[in-house]
């Protein structure tokens, strides 16, 4: 719909008016010219008076409207739009990723292939990254180093599109599941209390880093952070052995897995530990996430404002640089019509 934002200006309209009335008038002192032809001259002047205050209404309406056309502008119309809900802000949601190299295990089942760890992580999460609509999400990548690879943003399109990008090795081939616990403490303590989650995703035990995560849970809880665990790998997987693969045997590719530690950093944080042996119960995890961390709900209105003091502003402008041409015309027109006393009096003399 169309508003003005400060209708209050308009009381300024009649400020000509006011100014005119109650400011002392200028005086103008005019020389008098005695001529003999005085007589024939004034019968002229009224002759044209019609005409002279027909130009001068006509200029002052062209002020007035000038005027109020300035006016109108500095009232600010706009055109506002319909109302449009965005999410109101919700948690901030930390992912922790393990990027070391076992990841690259090839134990996931799809469609009977076995497909890496990563990939499939890679899948579900971005797949839970952009369900989270109101929520700050931010990526951290640990490998044998924990890195920030994301801050906290409402840009999930960026967050998943870093996600998708990274590579095995990027941070080391080994995990340091204490250190990237203790760099997300670094970004989430000064957050808001009730806002404070991260979900950490490992498929090995802590084989690096400067802080163990039994100590760095501890500073978690500490911090009012809230830890879900998850622990990616399957419990069997045939390996394939021999120079053209004609024997194979069965093994553990989650032997490494660290379960305790993590059940530990759930526990005491207040969170929930997970295990993913495929692809299904990943997703499982992460829309039973979506649960125990639900969405905001709350939304915030916002209508789409467009300025349009422009329009009046640009005719009041227009205006004002009609009136000087306007005038120099009506001039030019007054001397071409108007005969000159001067050789009428000589005519009458002669």
């Amino acid at each position: 719909m169309f508003e003005f934002a400060w209708t209050w200006v308009f009381l300024l309209a009649p400020l000509p008016l006011i100014a005119y009335l109650f400011l002392p008038a200028v005086q103008r002192q005019e020389s008098a010219l005695l001529v003999p032809f005085f007589t024939r001259a004034s019968t002229l002047q009224n002759d044209s008076g019609q005409g002279v205050t027909r130009r001068k209404l006509s200029s002052l309406l062209l002020y007035i409207c000038a005027w109020l056309l300035i006016v109108t502008a500095a009232a600010r119309p706009q055109w506002i739009g319909d109302p449009i809900e965005i999410p109101a802000s919700g948690r901030d949601l930390l992912l922790a990723v393990d990027i070391s190299g076992s990841m690259e295990t090839p134990d996931m089942l799809v469609n009977d292939e076995q497909i890496p760890r990563i990939a499939v992580v890679k899948y579900v999460v971005s797949d839970f990254i952009q369900r989270r609509e109101s929520d700050r999400i931010g990526l951290i990548l640990f490998g044998t180093q924990a890195y920030l690879q994301a801050p906290l943003t409402f840009d999930r399109a960026t967050v998943s599109q870093l996600l998708d990008e990274s590579r095995l090795g990027f941070a080391g081939e080994n995990t340091a599941i204490g250190d990237a616990i203790g760099l997300a403490i670094k970004r989430l303590r000064d957050r808001p209390a009730s806002q404070r989650v991260l979900i950490l995703l490992t498929d090995g035990a802590n084989t690096a880093g400067e802080v163990s995560p039994r100590q760095a849970a501890d500073l978690a809880k500490q911090a009012g952070i809230k830890i879900y665990t998850v622990g990616v790998g399957a419990n069997e997987m045939i390996q394939r052995m021999g120079i053209f693969g004609g024997m194979s045997r069965m093994v553990n590719p989650s032997s490494e897995l660290d379960e305790d530690t993590l059940k530990y950093i759930a526990d005491s944080t207040g969170g929930t530990y997970f295990r993913a042996h495929d692809p299904r119960e990943l997703q499982q995890i992460y829309a039973l996430l979506d649960k125990l961390e639900p969405i905001e709900q709350a939304k915030n209105t916002f209508r789409p404002t467009r300025a349009l003091f422009y329009w009046p502003l640009a005719l009041a402008i227009l205006l004002s640089m009609a009136m000087p041409i306007l005038k120099l015309l009506r001039i030019n027109s007054t001397k071409g019509k108007t005969p000159n006393p001067f050789s009428q009096q000589q005519h009458e003399v002669g």
